[in-house]
């Protein structure tokens, strides 16, 4: 008989996913690691898809495993990737596997969108930034194809929105996922059907919009049969996975900056009303919905995605480097060789991307690195270095200025980094926790259910609960010299 009672959250990242059993006791959070599972993009022709059927198959399991282990799972919420969807047709079955957000379908959509609507007209109406593989450029690429899902789509779920579909049978979108898809207007409140009417998207596609600790439905039927357990109750948390690795942010001060670090690295600060103007859309900052009504105003940067895909390649030659090793290897390299802007184009797409690297040093008059640790130790350093330039601008879009930098996610654990970016901006940073969007989605489904007051509270116990890294700046006169260095090979503009 279930004895265990727990919250259950299922965090999907763009290399994996994992279910985490959550308990709240005593104003301290238990978690426990239930189920990880790999989420590889698959390749098909041309194109590349998220394997959405095999992560419905692993949240299964996770429910599964909670049942073999004798855990009364009370409720459940799912947290994703941003801009991705799938459609569902008219007889609520899926339509096709859902692109990945690197396919190329979208090359050169945005250029040709904005030929037809300028895009002071698409941020003024959505405070969105603008990267090529948004849902609405995805959308419109998918338009002028003339894409047979278009003529049997009946709705528009994405990803998370999806799965929970799948579990549910209810279909609503979540607040935080649909302000990234670039359609959805924060002073309507709403999906912008002008917006979609002029790119020729039926608003019917587009349905219900639920904020964070919304209940969405129960398991259906049909899936606690097939799984022998109840039917649980399911929450919409905060679903696109960085506005729940920001409600994890165990912040003291109403005024902070954080850092959600992983495959993408976006920074940004908590806001009351989106910051939409010339100059936001100029440095092409995004206002992304958060926890309780609130926008996240905030830059996405490439983050450790050139470096994974940077080891990834080294493996296809047959050299093999486990993460530790490339971090002592890059510890030991040359410090300021070399640097990248991490956001240049040339660093999207999967590849060479030590080649990828190279050539953008010899673009840039900089001679390339060439070992591993070289290679490594540029990559880290212009993280670093990106950071402090976006942190600034931050503080300068905001009105706010920042004693210290939270740094949330996965890559906290590489402490080379997190030391490097506080010597990069002058400033401590705090790093903790590692599971971040794991824990806000737990948070986010005990505020739903009374158990916490509100996020503020919620941030209160978070940081009693885990550990925080404090990292003190070091070495700043060096770092500020390479800085300026920085600027001027990768053509950026000081703040």
């Amino acid at each position: 008989m279930p004895i265990l009672a727990s919250i259950l959250a299922y965090d999907l990242g763009a290399s994996s996913g994992r279910a985490l059993l959550g308990r709240l006791t005593d104003r301290k959070i238990e978690t426990e690691e239930l189920h990880r599972f790999p989420n590889d993009p698959v390749q098909v022709g041309d194109r590349l898809h998220w394997d959405i059927l095999r992560l419905y198959h692993e949240l299964k399991q996770g429910l599964l495993k909670a049942k073999h282990q004798g855990v009364q799972v009370q409720s459940l919420g799912i947290d994703s990737w941003a801009v991705d969807f799938g459609f569902i047709g008219a007889n609520g079955e899926l339509l096709g596997n859902p692109y990945h957000y690197r396919d190329r379908h979208t090359d050169g959509a945005m250029e040709r969108l904005f030929a037809e609507l300028p895009p002071e007209e698409v941020f003024g109406r959505t405070g969105i930034q603008f990267l090529p593989f948004n849902s609405i450029f995805q959308l419109y690429a998918l338009k002028q194809a003339n894409h047979p899902l278009l003529r049997e789509a009946n709705r528009f779920l994405m990803i998370p929105d999806l799965l929970r579909y799948f579990l549910t049978g209810e279909m609503k979108s979540e607040f935080t996922n649909a302000t990234t898809t670039q359609l959805y207007n924060p002073a309507l409140g709403g999906w912008d059907t002008e917006l979609l009417a002029k790119l020729g998207l039926p608003a019917s596609w587009f349905g219900p919009i639920v904020q964070p600790g919304t209940q969405v439905g129960a398991l259906r039927r049909s899936l606690t049969e097939e799984l022998g357990i109840d039917a649980i109750p399911v929450f919409a948390v905060a679903e696109h996975d960085t506005g729940s690795a920001v409600a994890a942010v165990p912040a003291l001060d109403r005024s902070f900056a954080y850092l959600s670090c992983g495959t993408w690295s976006l920074i940004g600060t908590e806001v009351e009303r989106p910051v939409i103007h010339d100059e936001a859309r100029a440095l092409n900052f995004t206002n992304e919905g958060g926890v309780d009504g609130t926008y996240r105003l905030l830059k996405n940067i490439m983050g450790l995605w050139i470096l994974n895909e940077t080891r990834r390649a080294w493996e296809r030659a047959g050299k093999s480097y486990a993460f530790p090793e490339l971090v002592k290897l890059a510890g030991g390299a040359p410090a300021f060789a070399a640097f990248i802007d991490p956001d240049d184009e040339a660093f999207l797409h999967p590849g060479d991307m030590p080649g990828q690297i190279r050539r953008y040093c010899e673009r840039t008059r900089q001679r390339p690195p060439e070992e591993p640790g070289a290679v490594v130790r540029c990559i880290l350093e212009s993280l670093a270095m990106k950071y402090r330039y976006i942190l600034e601008l931050t503080e300068r879009l905001s009105g706010q200025s920042f004693n210290g930098l939270h740094m949330v996610g996965g890559g906290i654990q590489n402490t080379l980094l997190c030391q490097w970016s506080a010597n990069a901006i002058g400033k401590p940073v705090w790093a903790g926790p590692a599971e971040g969007s794991a824990i806000g989605n737990l948070v986010v489904q005990w505020i739903a259910q009374g158990e916490l007051s509100d996020i503020w509270e919620a941030r209160s116990v978070i940081r009693d609960s885990f550990p925080v890294t404090v990292y003190e700046p070091e070495a700043w006169e060096a770092w500020d010299d390479a800085y300026g260095r920085f600027l001027r090979a990768t053509g950026l503009q000081g703040t």
